[in-house]
């Protein structure tokens, strides 16, 4: 069924810092002026590097192991017969699984003391184990719901943990918004839509802010917007909406089914977009007249757990 292992790694800080400063003597000298210890770069650099090396030695089960770095994920030819293993931050795994169609994703923490691994059930040691059990039938894998973007010109875009929609810069973002036969026109910060995995995340922040500003009435916003995993909905909230001649804010927040989609009609000129789990690089444009319908994808992530 598996005919190899492709392993996902990322660029640590330090090798991004020496590819835009070209050596590492010059990435010293940013480091080192902007008040940071390099040091420390060079300790997590390490660090990482023997996690890695350990890892690939140990995933010596009968297969060829490929190792390919996060970047390249975007246009890599997934077939359906690779068992994918993600070593790096909680980050990194949200990022691949939304690629790698439903194959069983294995997430591995290469560096316990420096990364909270959440979506990381596995340290260096386990790692083999955890992939013998994927080859044996074994695994105990647990579904987690997708959110999906998708343009009327057939262009769709996944995310793992949110979709942000809006303006690219710190602009007002004007648009269109229908949700359970409402509608109204919109000028806000953009609109952020979670999954169960990312409502743990940025949405929490938004209900922390509220929460914060609401404490004197004694209510709790956020609780009831807490998520399962395998939940198969999303939660949208628009942000700092702005009350005006031509906007409303009355649709601020709610639930998003395969029976109910989130649509948004686009009425920015340019500079709109919608990218997906924080990466900007992973975006759809999203300019005047394009419409965007939001909802719960049908493919699913699928992590493999301890």
């Amino acid at each position: 069924m598996f005919e190899k292992i492709l392993l996902v790694t990322r660029r640590t800080r330090l090798a991004g810092l020496v590819e835009r400063f070209n050596t590492k003597k010059q990435a010293r000298f940013y480091v080192e002026n902007a008040g940071q210890d390099f040091d420390e770069f060079e300790r997590e650099d390490q660090a990482y590097a023997r996690s890695v090396d350990r890892l690939r030695d140990s995933l010596d089960v009968g297969l060829p192991v490929q190792q390919v770095d996060r970047s390249l994920v975007p246009t890599f030819l997934f077939t359906g017969k690779e068992i994918v293993v993600v070593a790096g931050q909680d980050g990194l795994v949200a990022n691949v699984a939304k690629y790698v169609g439903e194959q069983p994703l294995v997430g591995v923490n290469p560096d316990p003391d420096r990364f909270d691994g959440v979506l990381l059930p596995y340290e260096v040691p386990g790692a083999r184990a955890a992939v013998r059990k994927v080859l044996e039938g074994k695994a105990r894998t647990r579904g987690v719901t997708l959110a999906e973007a998708r343009l009327e010109d057939g262009q769709r875009l996944l995310a793992f943990n949110d979709l942000f929609i809006g303006a690219r810069t710190h602009v007002s973002a004007r648009y269109r918004l229908s949700h359970g036969g409402q509608e109204e026109a919109q000028s806000s910060s953009g609109v952020l839509v979670s999954t169960g995995a990312g409502s743990s995340g940025w949405l929490s922040s938004v209900f922390t802010l509220a929460r914060a500003l609401t404490a004197r009435t004694g209510g709790v916003p956020g609780e009831a917007w807490r998520l399962s995993w395998e939940e198969p909905r999303l939660a949208f909230v628009v942000r700092e909406p702005f009350v005006s001649r031509n906007s409303s804010a009355e649709l601020v927040g709610g639930f998003v089914t395969p029976e109910q989609e989130l649509v948004l009609e686009s009425r920015m000129p340019s500079g709109g977009v919608i990218f997906s789990d924080g990466m900007e690089e992973d975006f759809l444009a999203f300019g005047a007249g394009a419409r965007a319908h939001i909802r719960p994808a049908k493919q699913r992530a699928r992590l493999v757990m301890a």
